[in-house]
């Protein structure tokens, strides 16, 4: 019987441990874009490869300065290849996606990227890139490749934007605004005259939202327009664009009906936003992006004199109650228009009868019912009809022509006549002719009632009394003079007073902010082991804003990043700590919505977060 003892085990473990170990050879490092030609509306996807670099190995990313970083990434993957026999081959790739966009037409380059490890510095290779003026689409090929996985692809909220994107119009990033920007859009930019476009504006935004001061609608000439959605209430949903996520608001959203054809321009909106909370809100100010659609006139072949408000689908219906009445008794008619399009601006038809049914002006009624973006409702006028005698009459029928976007047709919608009858009543009285009783005379009316009672006589007593002390020398006059001034001088001292509190406290303000900032930071530390990624980097992220608020004394929240930092220059701050600063906010982006689920990362970020607010000059 042959036995196998433990050192035979323990050296093929070692052989095996051996085959698998990854061996550090040469390090492989380079760059590429997706494309070499892209317009100046575009975006580019720089990916910087690195496969096998020691865990020592730094890598700096390239920092074009054509183009604009809208957004970076990184992951990690490890492949192992296992051939006949050989040993297994294990690779180590990690990949940096920058997302760019080109500041300028023309022949640009993008800097190299540098790897940094023990002794050795290695760079790749610059990249070239055509950028052309306006938007070139999306490259070639790009449908076939998988795109990057949606980060918010689990929310039951339904897309705002599926109509927009659709159509592709995909939001433009501003590059000033880039964190935070208004976007105005329409369901169709081409519509018939009197068809309904539906207009939609939303806040786009990557910061904390407070409120919306202030929204200014566009000048809406050459429309009718009616409210469909005015949320009061901030209630955003996840849009990723261009790869980055953003929050989107819906601020308003109208429907708007053309009253002429041709080419109409939407002007932009605008709105005040207030950023951050408390101490850290920042107002702005954002206009959105200009609209144009055009407007087709009805197609020829349309009745005679029909208004251009009478457009979408359209039922007209006619009630009468009574249909049979006794003569002096009113007759109620209901004219009723349902359907959709202009529900306002429709005029259903007028309401005709034979001379002895008396027909008085109507009362007009409206009920919207806007249905997934749709005005839709109904209009009634509501007639009043007087019988002037005896016998069976009839209503004729009514017609409303109108035109259908939708089928690209007029059509015709009908009621049908309707017989009423009127009897006589219980005086057996068969017409109802004009009175023949005299009118009155208002004067002798008039001296009827003020001899019912009898006249009394006109008297006038007059009483005497001694005149008045002038006003002037009352004891109150002085001190009812003197109080308008009194009150003027007590509110400059009380001013003074406020003033030179408010100077004796501002250093306290500032200090009490900074130690927020700091009690923020170390509960953002109680969270680097609980596996809570985003909550730990946005915490991270909102201590460092906070006391950045306070040390600089000017609102941060909202800024872009390069804005920040030429803030802190104009502030006198270092050079490092400016580094860190930005380091620290890029790192908790990343973390947010890219990754850093590595606890060295997030050591690292708190380190340096802590390092940023340590000897800051008071």
């Amino acid at each position: 019987m042959r036995r196998t003892g433990s050192c035979g085990t323990a050296l093929l473990a070692g052989l095996a441990l051996l085959v698998a170990a990854p061996a550090w050879a040469e390090v492989e490092f380079y760059q590429s874009v997706d494309r070499n030609e892209v317009g100046t509306e575009d975006t580019l996807r720089l990916t910087v490869v690195v496969v096998d670099a020691p865990p020592s190995a730094q890598v700096q990313l390239p920092n074009p300065r054509d183009f604009d970083v809208l957004s970076t990434s990184r992951s990690s993957q490890r492949s192992i290849q296992l051939s006949g026999g050989g040993p297994a081959v294990i690779q180590d790739v990690t990949k940096h996606l920058l997302i760019l966009r080109a500041k300028k037409a023309g022949r640009l380059t993008i800097p190299p990227a540098t790897l940094i490890t023990a002794g050795k510095t290695q760079r790749t290779e610059p990249v070239e890139v055509t950028v052309k003026p306006g938007r070139l689409g999306p490259p070639p090929g790009q449908a076939a490749r998988p795109s990057l996985p949606d980060p918010f692809r689990n929310f039951p909220s339904a897309d705002p934007f599926e109509e927009m994107d659709e159509a592709g119009d995909e939001p433009v990033i501003p590059r000033g605004d880039s964190d935070l920007f208004l976007r105005a859009s329409l369901d169709r930019d081409e519509v018939f005259l009197g068809e309904q476009a539906t207009l939609s504006l939303y806040i786009y935004s990557r910061v904390d939202l407070s409120s919306v001061d202030a929204v200014t609608m566009p000048k809406l000439e050459g429309f009718w327009s009616e409210d469909v959605e005015s949320p009061t209430q901030l209630s955003g949903e996840q849009k990723v664009v261009n790869g980055v996520p953003y929050r989107a608001y819906l601020l308003r959203r109208r429907a708007l009906f053309p009253v002429k054809a041709g080419t109409l321009t939407i002007t932009p909106a605008e709105a005040d936003i207030t950023t951050g909370f408390l101490f850290a809100g920042h107002r702005v100010h954002r206009v959105s992006n200009g609209l144009k659609v055009k407007v087709k006139p009805l197609p020829p072949g349309g009745p005679a004199g029909m208004a251009s408000a009478n457009v979408g689908s359209w039922q007209l219906t006619m009630d009468v109650s009574p249909t049979r009445v006794e003569l002096g008794q009113p007759i109620t008619v209901k004219v009723i228009l349902e359907g959709t399009g202009n529900v306002k601006n429709v005029s259903p038809p007028k309401l005709t009868a034979p001379s002895a049914l008396k027909v008085y002006d109507p009362t007009t009624t409206d009920k919207l019912t806007p249905n997934k973006n749709k005005i839709q409702g109904r209009r009634m006028q509501e007639y009043l009809v007087m019988p002037q005698r005896t016998g069976t009459f009839t209503l004729p029928a009514l017609e409303f022509p109108y035109f259908d976007p939708r089928r690209r047709e007029y059509d015709v919608s009908r009621t049908d006549p309707i017989t009423v009858t009127v009897e006589a009543g219980a005086g057996g009285v068969s017409s109802l002719g004009p009175t023949a009783a005299p009118l009155q005379d208002a004067a002798s009316e008039q001296k009827n009632v003020l001899t019912a009672g009898g006249l009394r006589p006109l008297r006038y007593q007059a009483r005497f009394v001694a005149p008045s002390t002038p006003l002037w020398r009352q004891a109150f006059f002085l001190p009812v003079v003197l109080a308008p001034v009194g009150l003027l001088f007590g509110a400059m001292l009380l001013g003074q007073v406020r003033g030179r509190l408010f100077a004796q406290t501002e250093a306290g303000r500032t200090r009490q902010q900074a130690k927020a900032a700091r009690k923020r930071l170390a509960a953002a530390e109680k969270l680097v082991g609980e596996g809570s990624t985003s909550a730990f980097y946005a915490e991270v992220e909102k201590a460092l804003m906070g006391f950045l608020e306070a040390r600089l004394r000017i609102p941060v929240v909202g800024l872009t990043r390069e804005a920040l930092g030429e803030k802190m220059t104009a502030a006198g701050v270092a050079p490092a700590r400016r580094s860190r600063v930005l380091f620290v906010l890029e790192a908790c982006d990343m973390g947010r919505f890219g990754g850093g689920a590595e606890l060295s990362e997030r050591n690292r970020v708190l380190d340096e977060a802590e390092a940023v607010m340590e000897g800051w000059e008071k």
